[in-house]
């Protein structure tokens, strides 16, 4: 447009629906229906600006700080009611963010029913969370990884597409060259489309989805610290901190926060 160009010429629907047809059908060819669908979650989720990051990691060191205060008190058997059913415990309904998020909320309580067991040790149970924290991350990868090699075939698909209008070109040569140009045009706008759709567009995406799934384990990381913390008797409050200390900087509340939140916990 900037070079009095037409923006119209860069709409040829052949070209859109052979970079597009070709890049649906890898994605459906090379991965599982649990895959794809986790795929199309997760990409509706990097188009979502994500507010009050810090809040919510501060209510998440606020819940465990109440449970440990609450084991501190009046020992671990008195979580067997919050432990079993999250959605209808005191505790965790003061936290309605925290409780949403089902996947910490059973990584929490999970690991609170083992230490109810009694039957690992905290070596063992530490050992236990890094694996389970390594499963969830390649779990949550799987779109990440998805989207990354649609991005990488984008641009292939725009040769082919760019190859088959030339070839239709070849079938035409006896044209005027103002009708070849057109042609010719027409075919190299699959090769733009490709490359832009790649760089531009998918690429980011995947990149977004890589950045979320790091800043969305720093809450698991912040829970094993805390509950290894406890194992190794640290205070309720000194416990917490080794959470805090997980989170990204920009993403943590500061230890004034976190020490006003703990202080209104305790006058409740």
């Amino acid at each position: 447009m900037l070079h009095g160009g037409n923006p119209l010429v860069l709409w040829q629907p052949t070209e859109v629906l052979t970079i597009v047809g070709a890049a649906v059908g890898t994605m459906l060819a090379s991965n599982t229906v649990t895959n794809l669908k986790a795929t199309m979650a997760a990409i509706g989720t990097a188009f979502k600006t994500k507010s009050a990051v810090k809040q919510y990691h501060l209510d998440l060191l606020c819940l465990m700080f109440e449970i440990l205060q609450k084991i501190k008190r009046d020992g671990l058997m008195s979580l067997e009611g919050d432990i079993e059913q999250p959605e209808s415990s005191p505790l965790f309904e003061k936290y309605p963010n925290i409780l949403k998020d089902h996947h910490l909320v059973d990584f929490i309580t999970d690991y609170l029913r083992m230490m109810l067991g009694g039957a690992l040790d905290v070596i063992q149970i530490e050992s236990l969370m890094e694996q389970e924290l390594d499963v969830h991350h390649q779990e949550q990868h799987i779109p990440i990884g998805a989207v990354a090699a649609l991005a990488d075939g984008l641009p292939a698909f725009g040769i082919v597409a760019a190859v088959m209008g030339v070839v239709q070109t070849m079938g035409s040569i006896g044209l005027p060259p103002a009708e070849l140009g057109k042609l010719i045009g027409a075919a190299l706008v699959g090769t733009f489309l490709g490359i832009l759709l790649a760089y531009a567009i998918v690429t980011p995406v995947a990149k977004v989805l890589e950045q979320n799934l790091a800043s969305d384990t720093r809450s698991f990381m912040a829970v094993k610290a805390i509950l290894i913390a406890s194992l190794n008797n640290f205070p309720p409050a000194s416990a917490i901190e080794f959470g805090r200390k997980v989170l990204y900087s920009d993403q943590r509340p500061s230890f004034t926060e976190l020490d006003e939140g703990t202080k209104a916990v305790k006058g409740k």
